[in-house]
């Protein structure tokens, strides 16, 4: 599969800093029934709506992003001899809502990263929908969503809280792939060893398919594929040239 041009990409949503601290547990703690993480490094990476934006360039997209102005850090402890996630520290405040003015370029699609911090209002969210002239997908933890004129992209628990589920869903469901109007698109069966960013990953894949193949039911394969090799990585995983590379032939 040979991508035709370079897709143009307009991104909105709420992104954050993922920060991984690194250490060895060896003891409890005698002061609480807890364990004691002697620390021995600390990485961090973009996430939420710019892992979204890393993945859709790994494909040689190219992504204008508006996302939020505040600070939102997601802290994560990991014992790094078993790999155990102990605690994930969240510090963040409510976002200010969109102020954007949007651009007036012209983009392949529209995609939203929605993780409901405040920054994507539903009305902004129905705006968008109704703005954009061209396919727009939608990762949203809202209990609300356009019911048309987009493709929205929810895992199993975001869509048991909908207000009123339509026939534009893709609801993901973790190693049994993919269903979109009553169909079930299998997924691969691996070792999973993290699902932090999978959703992410997923929904790049999915749009950047979708503009190559010109179908969504096409599409599906190819995220849930993608998808199967984020959960295999640890943390917040950037698909590299290589995946890809595999994704495509």
């Amino acid at each position: 599969m040979q991508q035709q041009k370079q897709f143009k990409i307009l991104l909105i949503g709420d992104s954050c800093t993922d920060e991984y601290v690194y250490g060895t547990c060896r003891r409890l703690n005698p002061e609480a029934p807890v364990p004691i993480l002697k620390f021995k490094r600390r990485e961090t990476t973009k996430g939420m709506a710019w892992n979204v934006r890393e993945n859709l360039m790994s494909f040689g997209m190219e992504v204008f992003i508006l996302t939020n102005k505040e600070s939102i850090t997601k802290t994560r402890y990991i014992d790094e001899k078993s790999n155990q996630h102990i605690l994930r520290v969240d510090e963040e405040g409510l976002c200010d809502p969109m102020d954007y003015e949007l651009p007036e370029d012209e983009y392949d699609a529209l995609v939203i990263s929605d993780y409901d911090k405040g920054f994507l209002t539903e009305e902004k969210i129905f705006e968008l929908v109704e703005w954009f002239d061209g396919p727009v997908f939608i990762d949203s933890k809202k209990p609300k969503l356009p019911k048309k004129s987009c493709y929205v992209k929810i895992n199993e628990d975001e869509y048991n809280k909908l207000d009123k589920p339509s026939k534009n869903l893709i609801v993901t469901k973790g190693g049994k792939g993919a269903e979109y109007r009553g169909k079930l698109y299998s997924g691969e069966q691996v070792k999973v060893f993290d699902a932090v960013g999978a959703g992410d990953t997923f929904l790049s894949s999915l749009v950047y398919f979708y503009l190559v193949c010109g179908r969504i039911e096409n599409a599906i394969p190819y995220a849930n594929r993608a998808a199967s090799i984020a959960v295999q990585n640890f943390g917040t995983y950037v698909l590299t040239e290589k995946d890809v590379k595999n994704l495509r032939d």
